[in-house]
């Protein structure tokens, strides 16, 4: 199985309101050293880092809430 880009490289997709993809398998180091690693085709690395199962993303993203631009005059209690 080849989970290399065209150019040979690993593939990583960039997602604009979620995880990062990568085509794996995959070995992650994290911010205390330890390195963690998924075997699966496609891993999705959680960016916003709400995942309870981080790095790897858990759809914690979806629960977001988005404020319509009059809400940035509430608080920042208010926000997100």
């Amino acid at each position: 199985m080849n989970t290399r880009g065209e150019s040979g490289s690993t593939r990583v997709t960039i997602t604009e309101d979620g995880p990062i993809l990568i085509e794996g398998p995959v070995e992650v180091v994290l911010s205390d050293g330890r390195i963690v690693q998924s075997d699966r085709f496609v891993v999705a690395v959680c960016a916003c880092r709400r995942s309870r199962n981080f790095p790897w993303c858990d759809t914690s993203h979806r629960r977001r809430t988005r404020h319509s631009p009059a809400s940035k005059d509430r608080s920042s209690a208010d926000s997100c």
